[in-house]
């Protein structure tokens, strides 16, 4: 075996097709532990870099609005449904505030912003022509090039395309192996897996695969949880993806007649991936608060999955110093729907020790970092 890649989300299953695609002999270990971020995100894909982030993120996800569209085009030549849909956006801005409308503006006109497509400014009760359920009072900013996506189906596609170029699959929890000091493989269900390099892509559980090595990975798991609504008689697969400029919630529709709404995020559930009340209760206030029209919705269920954040707010990515034969993906948070994909394939050329399109430095998995929250579960 050349690489083993633990984790099978979003950055696991890319990293995997990438590094079949390339010929190299991979195998996926997957945890089937419940609570994993990529089937219970909400499906917003904003990949473009936003003025004030730092430079490497900036860097990173000019790479991924790069890398997607071709991505896409080979899992279509795979015959795989991706479950991505360029169905545009609305930014929903409060009267006067046009704060949206000129940023968004000035960002499609950057280099690399270019797949941002068409913005344009909604008139008070323009939105509403898009999305039923809001009111007439509402006005924004529309930009064209704003996807959804079923993170499930994503990753599906994914792991069956890595499939099909020879990947081998292993369910199960998996225990590093060494060899000296070096990683040489994983052990899982009682099979010793050896390669010379072992991908870490396992989200909020990365730290915890590491811990044997004495080493503090800085990821921590947040709890989101959201809330699915079906509208029996309406059909919501033209909506875009809404967002509120003021408190920063999304809603999100797929076809035939779902809304997803909610995205809460609790630092303190530790790794508790329950659907609690209180955060349910939350979301359907928010909800018809901001969308009274799903008054009269079905409440169909909640999903909660915690997110790989990192306690300086920069993803990980990049081989370990003190861990030499590991490569670490992870630390995307509520961004791995958008940037999970070309991270995981940033990780497979890292693992086969091909040189990287940007600098990765302050990305990588072993920089100093805030020190661990207090708490028994913070991670």
């Amino acid at each position: 075996m050349d690489v083993i890649v633990v984790g099978g989300g979003i950055v696991g299953a890319s990293a995997a097709l990438h590094l079949t695609a390339k010929g190299a002999s991979t195998a996926l270990v997957e945890d089937s532990r419940a609570g994993g971020a990529t089937a219970a995100g909400q499906g917003v894909v904003f990949p473009w870099p936003l003025p004030g982030e730092d430079p490497a993120l900036q860097a990173l996800k000019r790479g991924a609005a790069a890398h997607l569209p071709g991505l896409l085009d080979l899992l279509a030549d795979d015959g795989r449904a991706t479950g991505h849909e360029r169905v545009g956006g609305i930014r929903l801005d409060p009267e006067g505030d046009d704060t949206g409308y000129d940023l968004l503006r000035a960002l499609a006109a950057e280099p690399g912003h270019e797949g941002m497509g068409r913005v344009e400014r909604l008139a008070p009760g323009e939105p509403r022509e898009h999305v039923p359920l809001l009111s007439e009072a509402h006005r924004g900013v529309y930009v064209e090039g704003i996807a959804r996506v079923r993170g499930a189906v994503l990753r599906d596609a994914l792991f069956q395309s890595a499939q099909e170029r020879g990947l081998h699959h292993r369910r199960g929890e998996a225990h590093l192996l060494w060899d000296g000091g070096r990683v040489s493989g994983v052990r899982v269900g009682g099979e010793d897996l050896r390669a010379p390099t072992v991908v870490v892509a396992a989200g909020a559980w990365s730290g915890r695969l590491l811990e044997p090595a004495g080493t503090d990975l800085p990821v921590v798991p947040v709890r989101g949880q959201v809330t699915h609504f079906a509208l029996p008689g309406t059909d919501t697969r033209s909506w875009p993806v809404l967002r509120w400029g003021g408190h920063g919630g999304h809603a999100v529709a797929f076809g035939p007649d779902r809304v997803v709404t909610g995205g809460t995020r609790e630092p303190e559930a530790g790794f508790d991936h329950r659907v609690t009340a209180r955060s349910t209760a939350e979301n359907l206030s928010r909800a018809l608060e901001d969308l009274p029209g799903l008054a009269g919705a079905t409440v169909v269920g909640s999903l909660a999955g915690l997110r790989p954040a990192t306690r300086d707010g920069l993803p990980l990515l990049g081989a370990h110093a003190r861990i030499p034969g590991v490569v670490v993906a992870t630390g995307l948070g509520g961004e791995g729907l958008s940037l999970g994909a070309y991270q995981g394939a940033l990780a497979a050329r890292l693992a086969l020790g091909e040189p990287g399109p940007q600098d990765l430095s302050a990305l990588r998995p072993d920089r100093p970092a805030p020190p661990r929250p207090a708490g028994p579960d913070a991670g």
